[in-house]
């Protein structure tokens, strides 16, 4: 097992959702995002390093038939698949370290809050882009979000890369086009704020 799935089998086996600094009751930003494309009911729709998070819960309820759910930590994906029940037979669970994810299906909107700036050498960086590129559908979009310059450094323990507006951007100036950027403060459980870094990209 390598050390990064290690450590994240670790944090989720031992931590509850009130006990993790990402944890969102309800993930408005996302939806809020999401809702402006009037994406129909079929849209493949991938949530990245979405572990034990309500995005899942939110897509189902809004009637979204084709969901994907990543993230390295099986304990991560078997929390969310008890909390939803049944329901859990509606959605693609895939365990997997992102930069080794390999797929054959094309997104319509990938979301990634707060797994990208876990990556902090150049290669991993390169890696992702390229494959957000190649996973998505032409006019298809793609939602990220990551500790902004004035966020924290760490998360759970680990160095991050922040990022500010026009690094984002430029990290995937090749294949997409910024639709909409913005900073957000995250409220975590534990009444601390962390600051984000969004945006919103169009392939190209």
């Amino acid at each position: 097992m390598n050390q990064n799935k290690q450590h994240w089998e670790k944090v989720f086996s031992t931590k509850s959702p009130n006990e993790v600094s990402w944890t969102q009751e309800y993930p408005k930003t996302s939806m809020d995002y999401l809702g402006n494309f009037n994406l129909p009911k079929t849209a493949n729709i991938i949530d990245v390093g979405g572990g034990d998070s309500n995005l899942v819960d939110a897509l189902l309820e809004k009637g979204y038939e084709n969901i994907w759910v990543l993230d390295i930590s099986a304990t991560a994906l078997e929390k969310a698949k008890k909390r939803l029940g049944d329901k859990a037979d509606q959605v693609h669970w895939i365990v997997s370290d992102i930069t080794e994810f390999e797929t054959d299906v094309k997104f319509d909107f990938w979301q990634d809050r707060a797994v990208f700036h876990f990556l902090t050498d150049d290669e991993r960086i390169q890696k992702y882009a390229h494959l957000v590129s190649q996973s998505i559908n032409e006019n298809g979009h793609f939602l990220l979000g990551t500790f902004s310059e004035n966020g924290p450094l760490k998360c759970s323990g680990l160095e991050i890369k922040q990022y500010s507006e026009s690094l984002m951007r430029e990290t995937f100036s090749r294949n997409f086009e910024a639709v909409k950027c913005f900073t957000e403060n995250h409220t975590t459980p534990f009444n601390t704020t962390q600051n984000f870094q969004f945006c919103g990209f169009k392939k190209k």
